[in-house]
């Protein structure tokens, strides 16, 4: 039995992705605590999950990249907000070690802090990712914009001059990240992206087709597929009632300002013979004029829709992007920011779908794009054939479980033939961390030399 301790960023979208994979290795006779958004309770209760819930500071942040003007103003915004959660994070991941004590850390890849932290501690620690990873390969144009590939010398010459442009973005943010490494005795990096190199063992919840092939990735990244879990609720009475088939419209759960997407998709299927069901997310559902043939709901398992759904209208949220093709149904993009653009470029590259400019959002160019999409639905059955030979949950318990197994073997084998010496947190320390509560014993120190606990993390 290995105890695991789980850490995640303030985001429905992150949580639920592995809340399968979490089950399943309790299931397996595993202890799995969970560092996550307040009220998870209810939901992972009876998974046999135990939560612990993000401190204030956290669990109330947000990206704040919704105002951003442009597609990299975007980015750069959401790197930055990320980035200045290290110092909360840290101060939340080792008060939940020193109160678990656990034998292995399972750790949000957008939490930089806490991953800084599990590197230093010496415990056996692996990642995952919900979204698209931004990790640059040559097999792929520079990430961010959607750019679909382009060959030849202006193929290059774009690619390389937009990376250019990114690797600058990317790196704003490197001496705060390298000021944290540093301070906890890990190496500086050389480029802010090479943060997604460190897991020893990453998650990533996606798949080709729908993802595209990295022959130049680090072997550490395995994609499993996408999650497709949701906290367990009724279906609505009112579903049974209609008798015609459904368009999903979405809104991020995470507030992007997208509720002019829902109200344009109604508006624009107001006529039609599809049924508009809205998950409005974080937009207030008061505040949507509602045609006849549409229904807006806060929120609402996508599961239970989707049976009934000829396509799927969105943002480009990966969340309702993969479980919309892993059900087979073809969707139209509008994407608003972060990664979105990505997902619409996979989207239309796999013919699974359309992708409209948030800029070319109307009435006419979404009803235009909603029934162009319908037409891909072969495109959307071949990315969910994919989806299923990736792996999925059971794929993901036994990488963890056979990781964990062997990085903790490992570590009793080199305690046993190295002498006992102070850990690299207190050898290499440089200029102090903000926000770090000085003074304060640091509960990493027992992993480098043994298995017991000092008195000052036992009180804790």
């Amino acid at each position: 039995m290995t105890k695991i301790l789980a850490f995640t960023s303030p985001a429905k979208g992150h949580l639920y992705p592995i809340a399968p994979v979490l089950a399943e290795l309790v299931s397996r006779g595993h202890q799995v605590t969970v560092m996550t958004l307040p009220g998870s309770e209810k939901a992972l209760s009876p998974l046999g999950v135990t939560v612990r819930e993000l401190p204030p500071a956290l669990a109330h942040d947000t990206l704040n990249d919704w105002a951003a003007k442009s597609q990299i103003s975007a980015l750069r915004a959401a790197v930055r907000a990320l980035t200045s959660r290290i110092p909360d994070e840290i101060a939340a991941i080792r008060s939940a070690i020193a109160a678990e004590r656990p034998d292995a850390l399972l750790i949000d890849i957008t939490t930089p802090g806490a991953q800084i932290y599990a590197a230093a501690s010496g415990l056996p620690w692996a990642s995952w990712a919900p979204m698209l990873l931004p990790i640059p390969s040559r097999d792929v144009p520079p990430f961010g914009p959607g750019f679909f590939p382009k060959t030849g010398a202006l193929g290059r010459a774009r690619d390389n001059s937009v990376q250019w442009v990114l690797n600058r973005m990317w790196n704003e943010v490197l001496p705060l990240l390298n000021q944290a490494r540093q301070y906890y005795g890990l190496p500086a990096l050389d480029n802010t992206l090479d943060y997604l190199r460190q897991p020893p063992l990453l998650l990533n919840f996606t798949a080709p087709p729908f993802d595209d092939l990295h022959t130049d990735w680090p072997a550490s990244v395995r994609q499993i597929g996408p999650s497709l879990w949701a906290p367990n609720a009724a279906r609505p009475a009112w579903l049974d009632e209609i008798d015609r088939p459904l368009a999903i419209v979405t809104c991020s759960t995470e507030f992007q300002d997208d509720g002019r997407l829902a109200q344009v998709a109604m508006d624009a299927l107001a006529d039609s013979e599809l049924f508009t069901v809205v998950t409005s997310g974080a937009i207030d559902p008061a505040t949507f004029d509602i045609p006849s043939n549409a229904r807006v709901e806060a929120f609402l398992p996508h599961h239970l829709l989707l049976d009934h759904a000829s396509v799927v209208v969105s943002h480009g949220g990966m969340g309702i992007t993969q479980k919309a093709l892993a059900a087979g149904v073809p969707v139209c993009v509008v994407p608003f920011g972060r990664d979105q653009s990505e997902v619409a470029r996979r989207v239309v590259s796999n013919g699974a779908g359309t992708w409209i400019p948030k800029k070319q959002m109307s009435v006419d160019t979404v009803r235009a794009g909603v029934h162009q999409a319908m037409s891909h639905r072969t495109g959307a059955e071949r990315v969910a054939a994919g989806f299923t030979a990736a792996g999925g949950t059971q794929r993901g318990a036994n990488l963890l479980e056979q990781f964990f197994a062997t990085s903790t073997l490992s570590r009793r084998s080199l305690r046993r033939s190295t002498p006992k010496f102070a850990p690299p947190s207190e050898r290499t320390r440089t200029a102090p961390l903000p926000k770090i509560t000085p003074g304060e014993p640091d509960p990493m120190v027992h992993r480098e030399s043994d298995d017991t606990w000092s008195d000052t993390d036992r009180r804790r």
